[in-house]
């Protein structure tokens, strides 16, 4: 990506990134087990919980909040099984309170993660939208991840597909969500470099790849 003398150096606004990020790159290697499926899996593709002073089930999405976790898989049937089965109160090993709109909670945290990690990246010069803007990073090579709004036209989306055919793809957030990151209305094309931000990113955004509401994934529930 090409940036300007003063980017290229460490902003200082990049520092502001750590508290956003260690939390889970500390654990990123460790593994849980899903209280709903048994499995055990590294952290990066799990959400944990705890449980809140008043008894209520409180996603912890950084991975820092006080109190011991209870880990589900970063899926939307997990999630919604485990609230079904009551599997958080035995967890527990007591009686909690559980919000219907558990997932859908979730989701919003999420959402509002990729767009912070994004917003940091935007300000440290480690990401640009714009086609124009990402045409060119992806000519000179130094793009770690090719953004596209998951709401956007197919034909827009794959605009840029014949000069980013070795680039990994993520079209997680939407096309308002890309703009409050960027500072627009809204964004359809954006292109990440290579950090500890777009790595942290891009685990945020394979987490909420299973939570989003999308027909895939309620489908998947239905079945269940």
């Amino acid at each position: 990506m090409e940036l300007s003398g003063a980017q290229k150096k460490i902003d200082p606004v990049a520092d502001s990134s750590d508290s956003l990020m260690e939390p889970l790159q500390k654990i990123s290697r460790q593994c849980r087990q899903c209280i709903v499926s048994g499995e055990k899996l590294p952290l990066s593709k799990m959400v944990r919980f705890v449980i809140g002073p008043d008894n209520t089930v409180v996603p912890d999405i950084k991975g820092n909040l006080p109190g011991r976790g209870i880990w589900l898989s970063a899926d939307r049937i997990s999630i919604k099984t485990a609230c079904r089965r009551n599997l958080f109160a035995r967890a527990a090993r007591r009686s909690v309170r559980v919000n219907e709109d558990l997932v859908d909670q979730v989701e919003a945290l999420l959402v509002r993660r990729c767009t912070e990690l994004l917003a940091l990246a935007r300000r440290a010069g480690q990401a640009v939208c714009g086609y124009m803007k990402v045409e060119a990073c992806l000519r000179s090579g130094d793009v770690a991840y090719l953004l596209g709004a998951s709401d956007a036209s197919e034909s827009g989306r794959k605009k840029l597909g014949g000069i980013a055919l070795e680039t990994a793809r993520i079209e997680i957030l939407q096309r308002g969500e890309l703009g409050l990151a960027f500072g627009r209305d809204a964004v359809v094309h954006g292109a990440l470099a290579s950090g500890g931000l777009a790595e942290s990113f891009a685990e945020s955004a394979a987490r909420l790849t299973g939570i989003r509401r999308w027909p895939e994934n309620e489908e998947k529930n239905e079945r269940k």
